[in-house]
């Protein structure tokens, strides 16, 4: 679709004619210049007149100036409607991939599974429908990495949580760490869209941030932050030979720090979640969703081109065509005689 800028400027188009009409003609009997070669010019004027009598020279010459107008008038071409990203949350994930997380106390469909498998399947799903939203990977064990900054690439997010592996950040777990490197990534985004979503299995054992000097920090900035802490109740150890026999209950979480993992949640507004099975985890990943809903409201962009230098262009190559078609005109002796006087 092509719009004008200024289509104002085509209330010029009749000027030409206005001007033909009611302005007196020009006394071409008094010089306006002085010049040795007069005589020369006096056969190109006296051609010129004849020509601009003509009907067809001047139809040229008004669609010269309809061109000029035209482009006068600043044409744009306004490309097909383009949907941007709409400007959802800033939510970064920060998730932890300590030794820990290995211990296979997760059971799907009579399978146990180990909480890493659980989580990075469950948190890809979540990705998946956090569509609209600049999302962020941490990584922490015994050193907390990002693994992906804010983006609205949530593909790639998935894809990066799904390609992490147990102890790629060591053996222990650095909870103040993380939340130290989600507040540097956070803080210069909108303060009311601000959400880390910290999922740990442990007690911190390598930050060199304390978890509630990190967690206050990040409440002053405005980041609220939602904490998971994953593992089962209990879980049964085989006895002889993988049998029944001795096999005993043990609690496989006994290391979860409950208590920092609340307080980190309730100084910073957010809350803290319990999960002891993958459906427990799916549970809490659509709580989230509901605390922190998705923007919906969608942002268009149209391209734009400016399309002035065509009409432009063809009036100039016009214009130099009547030129050299007059030159071709004149006869040879009339160019002898500039020569000659030049």
């Amino acid at each position: 679709m092509i719009e004008l800028l200024w289509p104002w400027m085509l209330l010029l188009a009749p000027l030409p004619l206005l001007a033909r009409r009611l302005l007196p003609p020009a006394n071409s009997q008094e010089p306006a210049l002085r010049a040795p070669f007069f005589q020369s010019w006096e056969v190109l004027s006296s051609d010129s007149q004849q020509r601009r009598s003509t009907f067809p020279g001047l139809l040229l010459i008004w669609l010269i100036w309809l061109l000029l107008v035209t482009a006068a008038a600043r044409p744009m071409w306004i490309g097909e409607a383009i949907e941007l990203p709409n400007s959802g949350r800033d939510l970064m994930m920060a998730v932890d991939i300590s030794g820990s997380m290995e211990t296979d106390d997760m059971e799907v469909n009579g399978n146990r599974v180990s909480r890493w498998e659980a989580v990075r399947q469950l948190g890809a799903d979540f990705i998946d429908q956090r569509r609209g939203d600049r999302l962020g990977l941490i990584l922490f064990g015994s050193n907390a990495y990002v693994q992906s900054p804010l983006s609205f690439d949530g593909a790639t997010v998935r894809q990066f949580l799904l390609d992490a592996r147990i102890g790629f950040a060591g053996q222990e777990t650095a909870i103040g760490d993380a939340i130290g490197l989600a507040v540097k990534r956070l803080r210069e985004r909108p303060a009311e869209n601000r959400v880390l979503i910290l999922l740990s299995d442990g007690e911190d054992t390598a930050s060199s941030v304390q978890p509630l000097q990190a967690a206050r920090l990040a409440a002053d900035l405005g980041i609220r932050i939602y904490t998971i802490g994953i593992g089962a109740d209990k879980m049964t150890v085989p006895g002889l030979f993988g049998s029944s026999f001795g096999s005993r209950q043990v609690n496989p979480s006994r290391g979860l720090d409950e208590a920092t993992l609340n307080e980190i949640a309730q100084l910073t507004g957010g809350r803290y979640f319990r999960a002891r099975n993958p459906a427990d985890l799916a549970s809490i990943y659509a709580v989230v969703d509901d605390l922190e809903p998705i923007e919906v409201e969608k942002a268009n962009y149209r391209p734009r081109k400016a399309l002035g230098y065509l009409p432009l262009g063809a009036a100039l190559i016009m214009s130099f065509a009547i030129a050299l078609g007059r030159l071709r005109g004149m006869k040879p002796w009339r160019f002898g005689r500039l020569e000659e006087t030049s």
